[in-house]
């Protein structure tokens, strides 16, 4: 049998075929995945916003981290040092060490705050509850609820040393201020100030109410502690002891934030004074270059209500008195007066020109002209309203019947210092 032979050119063509392709990148596929989600997530929206709110809410939720045995809350709400001088440590509730305390740290409920012998930390908390921690006092931050629309409670455990509170207008009725130590506690009414002092060494406990009122309880027992009245206890002991106190002098001059311009400030010397207290036999005055007074420039105990200081160099300066009976009793301290020492300007007075006082009830108006961007003080009292032009108007505080110096004190940018009296008479 003959095979079939199969020429070259009888074998069947291919035909050709070609493959065209394009290369997509990843992040492509991803711009275009993003933006079809973006177009449907906000046309659900539109369609549903009140549902798509709850599903972005609840998503919100369990993403964010969250922080085990440690309750949160907003920034302005939370615990904040104001004030720090001295050795100031800090033990955060979630930590085991102690590191030195700053104004960037918020406290929270369990921390504990320790300060050197002489160290001073003011603590403030947001519904104006302010802590003075004095120097060797170990405290632990107890309570921290300041929810707007809603009681506040701040509350602080002293394990030693003393603790100075100040407590301010609360808006909400119910809210509390703290201090436990020992096995008591003590819970401050608005607008009050007390200092607590507890003493592991002697065992001795105490309350002291400068302003305002306090209760204290301890176990059973409850006492109610009124202005310049002191509770006392022993660790041991069951029985609590109420008593008065000396009360502290009210302080006359140099008004709170007063600047005192003078030619020599080393020379010449800066008069102060302050009312007599009752029962006080002489008086322990005491000027510092801090709020706080851990750093006493100069102090003197005098019989008279009034005693005049020189050396002092210029700057910023705070004072405060201490009346003393004669059984040797001393009071706490006054609350402190801010003053300023400027010397006076080489450059011509600065202008400062009282055009008018206006009388309104018992409240004086001061209407005057003073050279644009200058700083001006009234009775001790900063005026903040100042135009441009230099025009100001000032209202006083309400002031008692009878004659009154009104003492207006200038200082503009140059160093130029004027000063002007108005006597005023309250009908």
């Amino acid at each position: 049998m003959n095979e079939a032979k199969i020429s070259t050119a009888d074998k069947p063509k291919i035909t050709r075929v070609e493959v065209y392709w394009h290369t997509v990148k990843y992040r492509t596929v991803i711009l275009y995945a993003v933006v079809i989600a973006a177009i449907v997530l906000s046309l659900t929206y539109l369609v549903f916003p009140e549902v798509s709110g709850k599903v972005l809410q609840k998503l919100s939720d369990e993403v964010a981290p969250h922080d085990a045995g440690v309750a949160t809350q907003p920034a302005g709400r939370q615990a904040r040092f104001v004030n720090l001088d001295g050795k100031v440590q800090i033990k955060k509730v979630n930590s085991v060490e102690w590191v030195s305390a700053d104004y960037q740290l918020t406290l929270d409920k369990g921390d504990l705050i320790q300060t050197g012998p002489e160290g001073v930390a003011r603590i403030a908390f947001a519904d104006g509850t302010t802590y003075t921690v004095k120097g060797d006092t170990l405290v632990t931050v107890e309570e921290n609820i300041v929810d707007q629309d809603r009681a506040t409670q701040v509350a602080v455990h002293i394990q030693s040393g003393q603790v100075d509170l100040n407590t301010g207008t609360w808006q909400v009725p119910g809210s509390t201020a703290q201090v436990s130590f020992e096995n008591a506690v003590a819970s401050l009414q608005a607008n009050s100030r007390a200092a607590v002092t507890s003493d592991p060494n002697t065992k001795e406990q105490q309350i002291t109410v400068d302003t305002g009122s306090a209760e204290l309880n301890r176990g059973n027992e409850h006492v109610d502690i009124g202005q310049y009245e002191r509770a006392t206890f022993t660790t041991g002991s069951t029985a609590i002891t109420k008593s008065q106190v000396l009360a502290p002098p009210q302080l006359d001059e140099p008004l709170n934030l007063q600047p005192i311009i003078v030619a020599d400030p080393k020379t010449s010397p800066v008069h102060f004074s302050w009312e007599p207290s009752a029962t006080a036999k002489s008086y322990d005055f005491q000027a510092s270059t801090t709020e706080m007074f851990n750093h006493i420039v100069t102090e003197k105990k005098v019989a008279a209500t009034s005693v005049d200081v020189s050396g002092f160099d210029p700057g910023d300066y705070f004072w405060r008195v201490r009346a003393i009976d004669d059984k040797g009793n001393v009071s706490d301290a006054s609350d402190s007066y801010k003053f300023t020492l400027v010397a006076q300007g080489k450059e011509q007075e600065m202008p400062l020109d009282i055009d008018d006082t206006q009388l309104e009830g018992n409240v004086v108006e001061v209407i005057g002209r003073t050279e644009p961007g200058a700083a001006l003080i009234i009775n001790g009292q900063e005026v903040a309203d100042i135009q441009p032009d230099g025009h100001f108007r000032y209202f006083t505080p309400p002031m008692t019947r009878g004659s009154h110096t009104i003492v207006i004190t200038g200082q503009d940018r140059r160093g130029g210092t004027a000063i002007k009296r108005v006597e005023v008479v309250i009908p």
